[in-house]
């Protein structure tokens, strides 16, 4: 998708998640020093021809709630030249924010860098300087056209207020019915994923994710705990949309641990009559099908074609992103 970085210096990004952060931080920090990451060419042009100065990062509730974690937080407050603002009041915590920080050390760590961050003085003086805002306790309500009407030209937001939720405990974001515009150019959005079901599994529509013991798929029975012989989930499908790509690797870790363990107990003998092909099976379907697929092989082939291409430009790798080029160097 190819974003309009020249014709606004303002954007808006909905959510304060690390998704939300990394988006904001590429695009405030010098492409000049993107140059040297394995950064796809097409994406480090559009980036030195934008004509962003101004990111708000914009979320519904507080920031003892900001959903993102310490490391991708220090990232984004470590962009040179970027000037930082925080307001004050948006700090004040309520006691119910007082236990959510005592039960969460993720959360007490991001809150002391945003108050770190809000103290630290500003200078207005140094040429190129870049700013980005964290707004507290906004909810978007519609987008604004831009005066030609062509595109988008801001967005109108609802302020918040915490109200705790007397079931769960948890502090949700309710509406005041004050609402303010805020001018912008560009509006993204990253403010989560929730699955969808897969129709014959079972689903747990609130959480968003298909019941499970450590990956064993649990049938829909409300009265006793019962497992889908033979069948396993993995990632957000599995536990929601959180974590990072180590995440996922756990995650993926502990439903393999699953299935081997239902392998030497003999649990998925009695239903795999006749015994599946396995890899070769997969193969095959995919070869029925028509579908292209590329092998570890022709992983290594790519893996190395970039990485070749990148030393030569002092760069990680030079990443491919066409698909036919993928092919054909998986394929070569």
């Amino acid at each position: 998708m190819a974003l309009d970085l020249e014709n606004t210096d303002t954007a808006v990004i909905l959510g304060q998640g690390n998704v939300a952060l990394d988006v904001a931080r590429i695009l405030l920090r010098p492409a000049s020093e993107l140059a040297a990451t394995d950064i796809a060419d097409h994406a480090l042009d559009a980036l030195y021809k934008s004509s962003i100065r101004r990111v708000y990062l914009v979320g519904r509730r507080g920031p003892v709630q900001a959903a993102c974690t310490t490391k991708e937080l220090r990232e984004i407050l470590s962009v040179k030249n970027l000037n930082i603002h925080i307001k004050e009041s948006d700090l004040l915590k309520s006691a119910a924010d007082e236990e959510e920080l005592k039960s969460s050390r993720i959360r007490r760590r991001v809150y002391e860098l945003l108050s770190k961050a809000a103290a630290s003085p500003h200078s207005y003086s140094i040429s190129g300087q870049h700013e980005l805002y964290f707004v507290f306790y906004r909810r978007p309500d519609r987008f604004l056209l831009s005066n030609d009407e062509s595109k988008v030209g801001g967005i109108s937001f609802e302020k918040t207020s915490l109200k705790e939720d007397v079931v769960s405990g948890k502090q949700y974001a309710a509406g005041t019915g004050q609402f303010e515009d805020l001018e912008a150019g560009l509006v993204l959005k990253s403010i989560g994923y929730k699955s969808v079901p897969v129709e014959g599994l079972p689903f747990d529509e609130q959480r968003g994710v298909v019941p499970n013991v450590k990956g064993r798929v649990l049938q829909s029975k409300a009265d006793q705990v019962v497992l889908e012989n033979g069948l396993y989930v993995v990632g957000w499908l599995k536990r929601g949309p959180t974590g990072i790509i180590a995440t996922n690797l756990y995650c993926a870790e502990e439903t393999v641990g699953s299935i081997l363990e239902d392998l030497g107990k003999g649990a998925l003998s009695p239903s795999m009559d006749p015994p599946k092909q396995g890899r070769d099976g997969l193969l095959q379907l995919l070869e029925d099908r028509g579908i292209k697929y590329v092998n570890f092989s022709g992983w290594e082939k790519i893996d190395l074609k970039e990485k070749t291409e990148g030393n030569l430009r002092n760069k990680p790798r030079a990443k491919l992103t066409d698909w036919d080029e993928l092919l054909r160097v998986a394929n070569g």
